[in-house]
């Protein structure tokens, strides 16, 4: 009975045979998918552990002024990176981490957390411009933290204290907001972008493209070498139409006060100068501003953060009474208009008061520019009605863009009839147009918007579109700025023009509004403004505190027809236009020294009767007494015979 052998019964040692057989098959299945099906995926896949992708920043280009002379220049720096390929515990090493980068570690986990969602190859900024004991700290760390990485970046250097802040803007890092704007959809989080002025303006050109290096590393993270480096293309170098000479006096006429200063080439529309105050410091955001600084910048009541020149929507007091002067003079109205002001008028059962309580006496409208007698223009308001001034005003471009070459333009109001009853579903009065008529009321406009207006008038109607980009300087195809080159012909009559002119030159002299502003040997026509913010009986009422202090305006240019620069200037808080005066003609002198001091080279083809226009300025030594004697103009040579047979002054200068 022991001895009896048992025997397995074929049924189960058939399916015994069938079960070590599927699985034979199975495993020769997945060892021929993972070989053959799939060779291409995991060798692609090792490839990717095995090698590396390092960015290479491309430094953003260079801006200049009209002469060349830099203003934005770049610096090296290094910046800590943190490779998110790497098998480590990211979280885990925040803490040393923080400590060597000197990061708060809970700073650094929010970092890793934010930025999850990107492709793990995709390295991420843990924080810029490093300083030498941090990178000696990464490096002396590459065991233990493979994840830590540096990478060369160019940084922008700006120029200090502010200068032309507001116009060059600033760079910073694009925010999720920005990723969904149409012009930052190519860009990916953690780019350094423009992020105002001119930076972002045209980002595209001084951007460039990043290019990439190549690291080979182990198993463990470790870079061991390099396979090959994709240069960077650095971005395009920019060239502005402001001129730092320019720029200089203008930011030092505002330095101290609020408002704005713009300066522009009537003929082209080239910004010259560009200034808001007060100002920030853009080296400040070219690393990284901190929560407690953008918090002072946004908090400050005086605004820093705001481009003024084209963005401060204020009252434009008088200077708005040349506006006033070519709608009365074009509407036939103006030129016949007398009034004797004696401080003060009644209209629609209300007293407008002039701002000399004892009054201007007998009043045309030479003496109403010069002198600035608001009876006469809240005559001619009521007599033009608010519609017509509204047609005059806006198309001399008021209430509505520049067109300026600049990010976050404001338009201001002109208001019309039409005007209330879209935005306030009420109709017009006429007693709201007496107001109006002296730039006051509901009028509301920028610096840029009253600079092209009156230079458009200083021009006999030509007007341009003020720019900071010469758009002959772009590459080919670039449409952005093409629309700067535009010009519209708004109708003057020739001898309105001249009449206007000339008694806005008086402005500066004995019986004007800013005679102290006064330059002798530079022919200077403008307009003074003064604007209130509240009515003077709120201001009484608060014991004529400083913060409700008038706004003070001044337009200018040089020579008083077909000029070659003209100045606006708002000066918050000045009270009266003749301080505004004081520093736009500081911007001028500045302007007309130039010119006088460097020869300017002109000289055309010979015309069709053999003469050829020579002009200039320059330097003719006195031998006799050692002096010298600046000479100028401009000559009609006669080739054939060369005779000198026209001889013309320079502007500023006695024939």
């Amino acid at each position: 009975m022991f001895g009896r052998d048992e025997k397995v019964s074929e049924v189960r040692l058939t399916a015994a045979q069938y079960i070590i057989l599927g699985i034979f098959l199975i495993l020769a299945y997945g060892l021929w998918k993972l070989q053959v099906m799939e060779s291409g995926y995991y060798a692609s896949a090792a490839e990717k552990n095995r090698i590396r992708n390092v960015p290479v920043l491309a430094p953003r280009g260079k801006i200049l002024d009209r002469e060349g002379r830099t203003i934005v220049d770049n610096y090296p720096s290094f910046s800590a990176l943190l490779l998110r390929d790497s098998t480590r515990d990211l979280v885990g090493d925040a803490d040393l981490i923080g400590q060597g980068l000197h990061l708060d570690p809970n700073e650094v986990r929010a970092r890793i957390r934010h930025f999850a969602a990107l492709p793990q190859y995709q390295p991420i900024f843990l924080k810029e411009d490093i300083t030498p004991d941090e990178l000696q700290f990464i490096e002396a760390h590459r065991n233990e933290l493979p994840e830590l990485d540096t990478i060369m970046a160019h940084r922008r250097l700006y120029p200090r204290n502010g200068f032309m802040a507001h116009l060059i803007g600033y760079v910073g890092e694009v925010s999720e907001d920005m990723l969904n704007q149409p012009q930052f959809e190519l860009y990916n989080a953690g780019d350094v972008v423009g992020i105002s002025g001119v930076e972002r303006q045209y980002n595209t050109l001084l951007m460039g493209q990043n290019g990439s290096r190549q690291a080979l590393v182990d198993s463990h993270g470790r870079e061991v070498g390099r396979l090959g480096e994709t240069e960077a293309i650095p971005g395009k170098q920019l060239k502005l139409t402001v001129d730092i000479d320019l720029q200089i006096a203008a930011e030092q006429a505002l330095e101290g006060k609020n408002g704005a200063i713009v300066a522009m080439d009537p003929h082209t529309g080239e910004i010259l100068a560009m200034v808001s105050g007060p100002s920030f410091d853009p080296n400040d955001f070219a690393v990284h501003v901190s929560r407690d600084q953008w918090n002072k910048l946004v908090t400050d009541p005086d605004k820093p953060l705001l481009n003024k020149a084209i963005q401060a929507q204020l009252a434009p007091g008088s200077t708005f009474k040349i506006i006033m002067s070519v709608a009365g003079w074009q509407e036939g109205i103006a030129q016949t208009l007398h009034v004797n002001c004696t401080g003060g008028a009644v209209f629609y059962g209300r007293r407008f008061g002039c701002w000399v309580k004892s009054g201007h006496g007998e009043v045309a409208l030479e003496k109403a520019i010069y002198a600035s007698c608001d009876v006469f223009f809240y005559t001619l308001a009521e007599k033009l009605g608010i519609d017509r001034i509204a047609k005059y005003a806006t198309d001399l471009g008021l209430g509505q863009k520049t067109g300026i070459d600049l990010p976050n333009e404001v338009a201001g109001v002109m208001p019309s009839e039409e005007w209330k009853i879209k935005n306030f579903k009420q109709k017009w009065f006429a007693g709201e147009t007496i107001s109006v008529g002296i730039g006051q009321g509901a009028v509301a406009i920028t610096p840029v918007q009253l600079l092209r207006a009156i230079s458009a008038i200083s021009m006999g109607g030509r007007m341009v579109v003020p720019h900071v980009i010469n758009p002959t300087d772009m590459p080919p195809g670039y449409v952005e700025a093409q629309h700067v080159t535009e010009v519209k012909n708004v109708p003057i009559d020739p001898n309105g023009w001249t009449f206007i002119t000339d008694a806005m030159t008086r402005v500066l002299l004995p019986g004007g509004s800013a005679p102290s502003a006064h330059i002798p040997g530079i022919d200077i026509a403008g307009k003074t403004g003064s604007a209130q913010i509240v009515s003077l009986a709120t201001r009484a009422r608060f014991k004529n505190s400083a913060d409700l202090a008038q706004n003070g305006w001044f337009v200018g240019f040089t020579p008083r027809r077909n000029p070659d620069i003209v100045v606006c200037v708002l000066f918050q808080g000045g009270e009266h236009g003749r301080l505004a005066a004081h520093l736009a003609t500081q911007v001028i002198k500045a302007y007309v020294d130039k010119q006088r001091r460097v020869p300017q080279k002109m000289a055309e083809k010979p015309k069709s009767d053999g003469t050829v226009d020579i002009g200039g300025l320059w330097t003719d030594p006195d031998t006799d007494g050692g002096k010298e004697t600046l000479q100028g103009g401009r000559f009609v040579l006669d080739l054939p015979n060369r005779p000198l047979a026209v001889a013309i002054a320079a502007p500023g200068m006695h024939q």
